[in-house]
């Protein structure tokens, strides 16, 4: 990973320039962070030719970063976007750390300094609780065994499946309607019975999660990098 600079009218946009050992041709994305141009380039590629292709696309790269969404300021009386929904963030620091959630509000206390770590792991717990729903349900529709799952905070994949069985789902889904959630939770599971991308497999999403697969798919992309930008 090489790292270098754009200027953008006075902003530096950080390059990050990857050799890829079966790239084909140079491709050049917006990082999944928001924050820097990522490139990957063949093996043989080289960094001058990276900087002049991403200097090529100069505007569009400006529009790209002017289209991200603004970071989520986690503060009293800010709005925690939750299963779809909204939550009022009652914060005062003169109460208790403990998170409490009561109807549409979310009661805590303790300095502020650290109230967005903290909202983060109730964040965490939350989605630990439902995916202990979602992957025992989903695993017995499939015809298996219930198998472990893990939080991850990957920047470009919503979830996993490893092969030795074990599932990984971005945390940040709990921000998410519950059908983006469990669609994800499904498309995983299927992997377990078929690892791969097979007629067979996206047959076994269908009967997991009955019509949710395209419009998951299309949530995501419309709004999966607000997810992202909301813990930063």
């Amino acid at each position: 990973m090489s790292d270098h600079a754009l200027d953008l009218g006075g902003e530096q946009v950080p390059i990050r320039i990857r050799r890829h050992p079966t790239a084909k041709r140079m491709t050049l994305r917006i990082a999944s962070d928001g924050k820097a141009v990522a490139i990957t380039i063949p093996r043989w590629g080289r960094t001058r030719e990276a900087l002049r292709f991403a200097n090529e696309r100069r505007s569009w790269i400006a529009r790209q970063l002017a289209a991200r969404p603004e970071p989520l300021a986690i503060r009293n009386g800010a709005r925690l976007p939750f299963r779809g929904e909204e939550l009022l963030i009652d914060h005062d620091p003169a109460r208790s750390r403990r998170i409490v959630r009561e109807g549409a509000t979310l009661v805590t206390g303790g300095p502020a300094e650290n109230l967005a770590s903290r909202i983060e792991r109730w964040l965490r717990a939350q989605m630990l609780a439902l995916l202990a729903e979602d992957v025992p349900y989903f695993c017995a529709a499939a015809g298996i065994e219930p198998v472990p799952c893990r939080l991850t905070s990957a920047r470009r994949r919503w979830g996993s499946c490893s092969s030795a069985g074990t599932l990984r789902i971005n945390w940040r889904l709990v921000m998410a309607p519950d059908f983006v959630r469990r669609s994800v939770v499904a498309h995983e599971v299927a992997h377990l019975v078929h690892f791969d991308h097979s007629p067979a497999f996206h047959a076994l999403c269908e009967t997991l999660a009955p019509g949710l697969q395209d419009p998951s798919d299309r949530w995501l992309r419309a709004k999966g990098k607000t997810l992202h930008a909301a813990f930063g």
